[in-house]
């Protein structure tokens, strides 16, 4: 079965309606843009709610599975961590005498170092950059231009990609542990050199890793040098690991970076143990749900506008 028009139309005839149909076409989606809009800003300012700071913020329980290796709480409000109480039993870094736990708390002191979530500093950075496009789209520029409606669309679609990105981390959007050193100052007691604690995102979730750290070697894998503040032994694991390798045991890696060397602080240094907890914080995730269905629908605007100005798309939707 084939259509047909009748009476037949001229080729020439036909090419204008087509334009003068696809130009309609245009002018209503470009009309109907000023609705996508205004969704849109309303989505984008609950995650900006979500990320800001609020009266009392979210105080997020952290615990090591299967063993008492860390324990404790931190409260995260907006993009700082403004309180924590964390208690470390590890045994690479012995407790002060009398106490079962290394104690580390967020100074509460004026002048401490703020402990900031740079992740989450970026996230709310682009989402605001997504206002200011929606405005400038809404009130200022061409707004009955396609192109202009386009290519805003382009930098709205890529700054709301990068603000998931930040929630959902990787190593594109988190500084590695070793680049980014938590002031000492901002625990009280300060933290001890053989320390490290790094905390991003990932998942929408506040991950901790506590590191314990020895000087590394020159030509020795896993070994350290005689040195007072980063000499540690395991105490509790010496007795066991020299009992299985006698028995002929294979003994495991105790973490990912054990033969892994790494400049922290301006020196070489290598991760005797190695604790990560992850916990969940609902605005955060309600923040990354959000982001994605933006996501979608700025994804669908752009195809339709695409679709209508027959601009060509790439297997991977990008014009």
């Amino acid at each position: 079965m084939s259509t047909v028009l009748w009476p037949p139309i001229a080729q020439d005839g036909l090419r204008k309606k087509q334009e003068s149909t696809a130009k309609r076409e245009l002018e209503w989606l470009v009309e109907a843009v000023q609705d996508t809009l205004r969704s849109l800003k309303a989505g984008l300012e609950e995650c900006a709610t979500l990320l800001a700071p609020r009266d009392s913020g979210s105080t997020l329980v952290l615990s090591s599975q299967r063993s008492e290796s860390l324990k404790g709480f931190v409260t995260l409000n907006g993009t700082r961590i403004v309180k924590g109480d964390v208690q470390l039993r590890l045994a690479s870094l012995p407790p002060p005498r009398g106490q079962p736990a290394y104690r580390l708390a967020v100074s509460s002191s004026a002048s401490a170092p703020t402990l900031v979530i740079e992740q989450l500093v970026s996230a709310r950075t682009l989402i605001n950059s997504c206002l200011d496009v929606v405005d400038a789209t809404s009130w200022t520029g061409d707004a009955s231009s396609a192109d202009y409606i386009s290519s805003q669309f382009r930098l709205l679609h890529e700054n709301v990609q990068e603000a998931k990105s930040a929630l959902i981390g990787g190593p594109d959007t988190a500084k590695s542990w070793p680049d980014d050193p938590i002031d000492k100052n901002t625990f009280d007691p300060p933290l001890p050199g053989p320390l490290s604690l790094h905390f991003y995102v990932a998942d929408a979730g506040l991950n901790l890793v506590v590191r314990t750290l020895e000087i590394a070697s020159d030509g020795h894998s896993g070994t350290s040098t005689p040195n007072s503040s980063y000499s540690q032994t395991y105490s509790g694991l010496s007795i066991r690991n020299r009992l299985a390798a006698a028995l002929g045991a294979v003994q495991a890696p105790l973490h990912d970076e054990h033969d892994e060397a790494f400049t922290y602080r301006g020196q070489q240094v290598r991760v005797k143990e190695k604790v990560r907890v992850e916990t969940q914080d609902p605005s955060l995730m309600a923040a990354l749900a959000k982001l994605s269905a933006l996501e979608h629908t700025v994804a669908l605007m752009r195809r339709a506008l695409d679709v209508v100005m027959g601009v060509e798309q790439g297997e991977d939707g990008e014009a």
